[in-house]
């Protein structure tokens, strides 16, 4: 039978990190196995929030680019078919009624026991489990029948989520069994704490898809850090592209241990993806996040700033606090223009008549400047990266000049000597 697997996030909210994550394992494993990997919302209402949060849950996993086959289901459109399910179990005596719910009867002897993928043999004994609501008194379904239910229904083969679910896999199974279909694969997969060894929370830094999203982490990046968030192929291997994570991912070398989420291994990595962009890609993707979040900056002058960038920042929310000086006016503080007054004055001079006006020129007649004025490099150049960005850090100073224009950067010496 064909490998499918699914994903069924709870529509509560922002898709979590530790839910994206079983989301890209169950992903990567059917595109390995020429499956197919489905999407399942586990809703118990139409509200509107429910909706959005729907929104949300898909639109995330695009940007990562977990694309799923076929259309989205919704728990909530089963609900009838469990009804009359549990009204079966119950007419064939694998169910009684308990004031109006309709529990299951549950073995009381042996073992419930199965081979997890990722942490080998688990058993349960039978008798310590309970008999479970499978229908309330009111007829709605219950997690622990519709769950597996569905998955027989859709065909899943291996189901792989996260560990926490390890307490329900037993009545699942046993559930699975009364209905008389073939028991899925199950794989386990670690929970992710913070460095701290804690559940992974707020204090801990950004839970949600959509915040490293907002925050400019490139797509490419997350989904290999979150690929790497209790697997590994050979325990060397770090930087893998979206083909070569399908190519390479096998499902027994997931650990069984709680994944750290490691930010500054994260912080390591997504500046090498932006790297690695052609300066054409990094523009359009700097171009595109800046639209997205409300920067209505000239576009062509977002691309021709791009290259000056790309080796400095790792995030594209860097990009208007770093280049930001391109696009409006600066207020330079006083005191970072370190006495330059000197030298200010002189690089108006040297500039105001120099043609052309480019990079190569610009840095040959201000390190003469400098020099007639028997200034060390920091001494001059110091004061006028403050003038014309603003800030003491920038991109390269020769180049932003040429890109800023003589008219406004002499305009920002000018006011720069001014304001001393």
């Amino acid at each position: 039978m064909p490998v499918r697997v699914r994903i069924a996030p709870s529509p509560t909210g922002f898709l979590h990190i530790g839910t994206a994550r079983t989301a890209l394992f169950n992903w990567l494993y059917a595109r390995h196995e020429g499956g197919e990997f489905r999407l399942r919302i586990e809703n118990t209402d139409t509200s509107r929030e429910v909706a959005e949060a729907v929104d949300q849950i898909q639109e995330s996993l695009r940007w990562l680019g977990l694309d799923w086959d076929g259309p989205h289901t919704f728990q909530l459109d089963r609900m009838d078919d469990c009804r009359r399910l549990a009204e079966q179990l119950l007419a064939e005596g694998k169910a009684y009624e308990d004031d109006g719910a309709i529990r299951f009867r549950m073995p009381d002897e042996g073992v419930t026991a199965w081979e997890d993928v990722v942490r080998g043999r688990i058993e349960y004994p039978n008798d310590k489990l309970h008999d479970i609501v499978l229908a309330r008194s009111d007829g709605r379904p219950t997690y622990n029948f519709a769950s597996p239910m569905e998955d027989v229904w859709d065909g899943i083969t291996h189901v792989i989520r996260g560990d926490d679910h390890i307490p329900n896999t037993p009545a699942q199974i046993n559930i699975v069994r009364a209905v008389g279909a073939e028991v899925p694969v199950y794989a386990h997969v670690p929970m992710i704490f913070g460095m701290d060894g804690k559940k992974l929370s707020k204090r801990h830094g950004a839970q949600a898809v959509e915040e490293f999203r907002d925050a400019g982490y490139l797509p490419e990046t997350m989904l290999n850090f979150l690929a790497l968030l209790g697997w590994a192929p050979d325990g060397e291997t770090t930087i893998m592209g979206r083909d070569e994570l399908v190519s390479r991912f096998d499902l027994t070398r997931v650990s069984s241990s709680p994944s750290p989420f490691d930010y500054q291994k994260r912080a390591w990595m997504k500046g090498g993806y932006i790297r690695e962009l052609t300066s054409e890609e990094f523009a359009h993707r700097l171009v595109l996040w800046l639209g997205e979040h409300g920067y209505d900056w000239d576009a062509e002058l977002v691309s021709r700033a791009a290259p000056l960038v790309q080796e400095k920042i790792a995030r594209l929310a860097e990009f208007p606090g770093f280049a930001g000086f391109f696009f409006h006016e600066v207020e330079p503080d006083a005191a970072d223009l370190d006495g330059g007054g000197p030298m200010l004055a002189a690089a108006d001079d040297a500039l105001a008549g120099l043609q052309p006006f480019e990079a190569a020129e610009i840095e040959t007649a201000l390190r003469a400047t400098a020099d007639r004025l028997e200034l060390k490099p920091r001494q001059a150049f110091q004061p006028i990266r403050v003038a014309v960005t603003g800030s003491k850090i920038s991109p390269g100073l020769f180049e932003s000049i040429e890109l800023l224009g003589r008219e406004k950067t002499l305009s920002r010496l000018r006011a720069a000597v001014d304001a001393m």
